[in-house]
């Protein structure tokens, strides 16, 4: 397995513990999550059962499906044919009774996947689940209760955050993020793909590290191949997906999808009434719910700009995924089916490299503050857009503001060769000082950074950066 090493350590730890154990693992769809139970505990599953997805399915008929695929899996696992549960309170009343007929004094581990899917409407499910673990599994020491899910805003609301019965009772709760640019590299490695750092990069602009999307890959293809392979052929793999993400983790998928294209339009975000102002929603709580949901998916980040009070937070759109799609498969026409190995130099797609690079550096903040060697040092980070009436205007890429009184003022630039400083940029990065130090304390100081592929090219002007972090930094684990 790529990556994943602290969270393997973490779940063995608990499956090695003398007490019940009661887990939750969520995160973005296709992040993997099934895919670490499953290979983490190979071969030591006393039950395992993943919920029917609601996608496409009669609302009348879901629990009826959903109780007898429960039913069926029981019985794969060794359950004496019983009459069929009607009620979750049943069907859990059955497991109980199997785990009771296998229990040798062992570890007995229990993994439900999706379990958000199985919380169908007026299904009682959350009273039997409850019911379940504080009446009989939290009194087995010997029982360890995985549940995992896509939808995160579910898995946050009805256990992590739940304020009735099942109030503080996970022992451990793990949120699974994407792949690093190094885990990448490493998958692709693995997978026998061979593609440079500078085009793993640009793999990571639209795919972003989701090992589900990466797995796609053919080794022998140029990066414009299997992107071209993957997205624009006409059987292409992911050519329904954006829809999928969607319609089958989030109860109204047509508003989170007006979110998410409203958001795709500007990369420093938008505030939450400018959302609501544009987008026609009420003052209700529906908004919010939604942009929570956004955010505890990995498909958003809510962050407070460089200088604003804290109640002035905006929310960035940063999955790369959505982001490439919206810019690029929401097209008038179909695309055609070599679209990306025939525009590799067309200025739309030049202009989207050097975007989307801002954004994978946002994603990779970790690896940029050890490079600057601040990784104990508490930190904030945005993008900015300063204005001052002598100086004029100034955008910044990426500003750090650290807690020992230094700014690093983050420029940005996705280049083919080593990055040159004339006259004119050193002139305006200049200018772009002296705004920002209008703005801040003077007890602060500011470091002009530079974020880029291959290094700086020594001349009279590129002294004015403190420092300069190229790929390598970035691909660090």
């Amino acid at each position: 397995m790529i990556g994943r090493i602290n969270e393997i350590k973490e779940l063995n730890r608990l499956y090695d513990s003398n007490r019940a154990e009661f887990v939750a693992v969520y995160g973005r769809r296709r992040v993997g999550k099934t895919y670490l139970i499953d290979e983490t505990f190979e071969g030591r599953f006393t039950f395992r059962y993943a919920g029917l997805s609601p996608v496409g399915k009669e609302k009348k008929n879901l629990l009826k499906e959903q109780l007898d695929n429960f039913y069926e899996s029981l019985q794969s696992f060794g359950l004496k044919a019983s009459k069929k549960p009607k009620s979750w309170l049943e069907a859990f009343f059955l497991l109980e009774r199997l785990l009771d007929e296998k229990d040798d004094g062992s570890r007995q581990l229990v993994f439900l996947d999706e379990l958000p899917w199985m919380d169908t409407p007026r299904s009682n499910f959350i009273r039997a689940f409850e019911s379940f673990w504080n009446n009989w599994g939290c009194h087995r020491d010997n029982l360890m209760l995985i549940v995992c899910g896509s939808a995160s805003s579910w898995i946050i609301d009805h256990l992590i955050n739940n304020h009735g019965g099942l109030y503080n009772r996970l022992t451990c709760q793990m949120r699974l993020s994407p792949f690093n640019l190094r885990e990448c590299e490493l998958f692709f490695e693995e997978n026998k793909v061979c593609l440079s750092r500078y085009d793993i990069v640009q793999a990571y602009m639209v795919f972003g590290g989701i090992p589900y999307y990466l797995d796609y890959f053919v080794p022998g293809l140029s990066l414009p191949q299997n992107i071209d392979r993957i997205l624009f052929a006409r059987d292409a793999m992911l050519k329904d997906e954006y829809d999928r993400l969607f319609t089958s983790i989030f109860n109204n998928p047509s508003a989170i999808k007006a979110i998410v294209r409203f958001l795709a339009t500007r990369r420093s975000g938008y505030t939450r009434s400018e959302i609501a102002d544009k987008l026609g929603f009420s003052s209700g709580g529906t908004l919010s719910n939604c942009l929570k949901s956004l955010v505890e998916s990995d498909f958003v980040v809510r962050y407070v700009p460089f200088g604003m009070k804290k109640s002035e937070f905006r929310y960035m759109l940063t999955d790369p995924f959505c982001l490439f799609w919206i810019r690029f498969m929401e097209q008038p026409h179909k695309p055609d089916e070599h679209y990306w190995a025939k525009n590799q130099n067309a200025q739309k797609i030049v202009s989207w490299r050097g975007l989307s690079f801002e954004n994978v550096c946002f994603r990779h903040i970790d690896q940029i503050k050890r490079a600057l060697d601040i990784y104990g040092v508490q930190t904030t980070y945005s993008a900015w857009f300063g204005e001052d009436e002598e100086f004029g205007a100034a955008q910044i890429d990426l500003l750090l503001d650290r807690e020992d009184r230094v700014l690093n003022m983050c420029e940005i630039k996705y280049w083919g060769g080593l990055f040159s400083v004339d006259k004119a940029y050193f002139n305006l990065l200049s200018n772009r000082q002296m705004i920002l130090a209008s703005k801040i304390s003077p007890k602060k100081v500011v470091h002009h950074t530079l974020i880029t592929t291959y290094g700086l090219s020594r001349n009279e002007y590129s002294g004015v950066f403190s420092n300069v972090i190229t790929l390598d930094d970035l691909f660090a684990l």
